[in-house]
């Protein structure tokens, strides 16, 4: 070997053992990974009780419903609230009590004095402080499920077990202790009318979702139903033969008293306090229109109002009053004392009314226009909705104030067509279906 490559050599070898000794120096033992609860681990995914781990943070979904949600001062403050998340047939108001919402008492500490008195009863046990507030119950559409909820307490929960399904027409009695439902047999020609008893509820305890109701039917095809103002009985219309026959039911003992019996089919009835129910012709915009008092002490009849095209009628609690329209949608009071009538100067339908207790006012959803139509038939068959403002009209000032008009607070703009009004005993509330889909709502009087 040459000495020149002898060198070279050994440059080679100095350069590679310096290479090692440096790499050696500076290599350390590999640490164990282990896990820190950020990683991923992929079978702890289907392994239930595995390690904990944190959830990344993930981005909210951007709304471009244009939906903005009222500030929660403002939705504690809404006059009109959606009380049903579903459709539905009919619904109840009563007086419920249920157990005041207190503060829990501060118990003594071991060894410090008891300052809680004992309950007055000698029971040595505190005896929860209860309430009478308003509840709701209302029958589902689709099913046939009862729900309930507090009135000043939107918290929809339901009641019943039991399916009706594609349900028509529903009412409550009994203090919601009854229901009447109405619907249409698998023939889609016969009407079936169940008359159901629901269970009843204790104090503080959970209402259960599977409550069976247990009733029996009236005959086929009743015409009309209406509910006494103390809502311990219902009276009925059926085909008889070649009569139509009223009959009046009681909640309370399932007696049956007939009270009616007449050639004519076509009426309507309404039950406007406890010792009179009144009949009126169906309405049409072309044909005068009648309407009797049935006195259910005297069992007579006595004609109220005739000769008016497209009459419809809401009878007042003291007896003495009937809102009426024509085919004009005109509402009119008439007195029956001095046979006189006055004209409110609102136009809508008395169906569309509901009486204060005293007879002194009326609430009425009005429509803000009328468009083109043969009134009441348009209204009736579908062909025009309403878009409404809510009114307090005084009987004896005749003067009115607009309660509310919902789409100036209704986030979405909704618009409302209302129906089946309905008061709670203190009048602090007004319950309606809106007629555009059968949704209940709530509105805040006072």
């Amino acid at each position: 070997m040459s000495k020149r490559n002898f060198i070279l050599l050994i440059i080679i070898l100095a350069i590679a053992t310096i290479a090692v000794l440096g790499y050696l120096s500076f290599w350390k033992e590999p640490i164990t990974p282990t896990d820190s609860g950020t990683g991923t681990n992929f079978f702890s995914q289907f392994n239930p009780f595995g390690t904990k781990t944190t959830s990344p943070v993930a981005t909210p979904p951007i709304d471009v419903s244009g939906y903005i949600p009222p500030a929660a001062e403002e939705a504690s403050k809404a006059k009109l609230v959606k009380v049903s998340s579903m459709p539905v047939a009919g619904f109840g108001i009563f007086s419920k009590e249920r157990v005041r919402n207190t503060t829990p008492p501060i118990l003594p500490l071991t060894g410090e004095v008891n300052s809680i008195p004992p309950a007055k009863e000698g029971s040595g046990s505190l005896k929860p402080k209860t309430e009478f507030v308003t509840a709701v119950r209302y029958a589902a559409k689709a099913t046939g499920n009862i729900y309930q909820t507090f009135a000043d307490k939107i918290e929809e929960r339901k009641f019943s077990g039991t399916i009706i399904p594609k349900l028509y027409d529903s009412y409550f009695g009994n203090r919601g202790q009854s229901v009447v439902m109405r619907y249409l047999k698998a023939d889609d020609r016969t009407i079936e009318t169940f008359v159901g008893t629901l269970p009843k509820e204790y104090l503080g305890a959970d209402p259960s979702a599977n409550n069976e109701i247990k009733g029996f039917f009236l005959p086929n095809d009743i015409k009309d139903i209406s509910i006494s103002p103390d809502i311990s009985k219902m009276f009925y219309l059926f085909d008889s033969g070649d009569n139509m026959v009223g009959t009046t039911l009681s909640f309370l003992d399932n007696k049956k008293v007939q009270v009616f019996d007449s050639p004519f089919t076509e009426w309507l009835s309404q039950w406007p306090n406890s010792n009179t129910i009144t009949l009126t012709t169906k309405p049409s915009n072309s044909v005068p229109g009648h309407m009797y008092s049935l006195d259910l002490i005297k069992k007579s009849l006595t004609k109220i109002l005739g000769n008016i095209n497209g009459l419809t009628t809401l009878g007042s609690p003291n007896g003495k009053l009937i809102l009426y329209g024509d085919n004009n949608l005109s509402l009119n009071v008439y007195h029956a004392d001095s046979r006189n009538s006055d004209v409110l100067g609102v136009k809508t339908l008395p169906e569309k009314c509901v009486w204060g207790k005293t007879s002194d006012v009326i609430y009425c959803a009005a429509p803000k226009l009328l468009g083109l139509g043969a009134y009441p038939d348009s209204w009736y068959q579908g062909e025009i909705s309403f878009n409404d403002q809510f009114w307090k009209i005084d009987i004896k000032t005749e003067n009115g104030t607009m309660i509310l008009d919902p789409t100036t607070i209704v986030t979405r703009g909704e618009e409302i067509d209302g129906i089946k009004l309905a008061l709670d005993e203190g009048e602090n509330y007004l319950f309606f279906v809106n007629k555009k889909d059968s949704f209940l709502w709530r509105l805040e009087l006072k």
